[in-house]
């Protein structure tokens, strides 16, 4: 069994910065991709950003130029650095995993983080 455990969430005002971390544990597991989605109040759940096994990056438009992605050294673990953030920001994030696991595709979420933007 995966888990995915996340970090970083909180409250921040418009222009600033935060960063979600989100790291992944359990056995026998290979990773394809990880991501984070947002899903704010009475909307659906989106894609912000995520990254493949290679290193391949794909962003929504909305944090284009203002968001990173990136994984760390262990490759388990992912983070989403936001700056510049706006109020509309605000959102559960939650962190996703893709893989491989006893041969079978599956796929993982996080708990969520809140992320707060005041104006």
């Amino acid at each position: 069994q995966v888990q995915l455990v996340e970090s970083g969430g909180g409250l921040v005002q418009a222009g600033g910065s935060l960063r979600l971390s989100c790291a992944a544990s359990g056995n026998n597991f290979s990773i394809n991709g990880m991501g984070w989605y947002r899903q704010a109040p009475g909307k659906q759940r989106e894609l912000v950003a995520a990254i493949t096994s290679s290193g391949s990056t794909n962003y929504a438009d909305s944090v284009k130029g203002r968001f990173t992605i990136s994984r760390g050294n262990a490759k388990n673990t992912v983070y989403l650095q936001m700056n510049s953030l706006k109020p509309q920001a605000t959102a559960v994030y939650y962190c996703n995993l893709c893989g491989i696991i006893h041969s079978n595709g599956y796929e993982v979420w996080g708990q969520g983080t809140l992320v707060t933007v005041s104006s």
